[in-house]
């Protein structure tokens, strides 16, 4: 009689939730993305969450990361209603969290804005983010916040 293997769902919800998050990001990097890759995109970040949700181990953290990617992809798709939704949702994940989680829930907040067209709320997050930014302690958490947002900025 042949056996099946036990399948451990917890690991399996591990990798898919890191694995769904890097394929998403690295759609977000790339340049020339068709619109299949767009959905494929949204659709693995949205995937990276699910996972996330189901783990027994998820924390705040995570969860704040989780709706974070998903802001950033809706603002770099120009989806400003979407992009704040998940901004906001980050920001709640983020209530409580080291500076550098904070700064970048502002900073997912800020960029909704901007594509929305709403340079003073964009102004207002911004400032928030950097007040945040100013007090992570590790140097290349904080080289990165700002970096993201100067790029705000411009």
């Amino acid at each position: 009689m042949t056996r099946v293997p036990e399948f451990d769902l917890q690991a399996a919800h591990r990798h898919f939730a890191a694995h769904c998050f890097n394929a998403a990001w690295d759609l977000m990097e790339k340049l020339d993305r068709t619109p299949e890759e767009d959905r494929a995109m949204v659709a693995s970040s949205y995937a990276s969450l699910y996972h996330w949700l189901q783990r027994s181990d998820g924390t705040p953290q995570q969860l704040s990361v989780g709706y974070w990617q998903l802001a950033r992809i809706a603002a770099l798709l120009g989806h400003a209603d979407e992009a704040r939704r998940h901004g906001e949702a980050c920001r709640t994940y983020a209530d409580g969290l080291a500076p550098f989680f904070q700064g970048y829930a502002h900073e997912a907040l800020a960029r909704a804005a901007r594509v929305a067209g709403d340079g003073s709320t964009a102004d207002a997050q911004l400032a928030l983010a950097r007040r945040h930014a100013a007090q992570v302690e590790d140097a290349a958490e904080r080289a990165l916040l700002e970096r993201d947002l100067a790029d705000l900025e411009r």
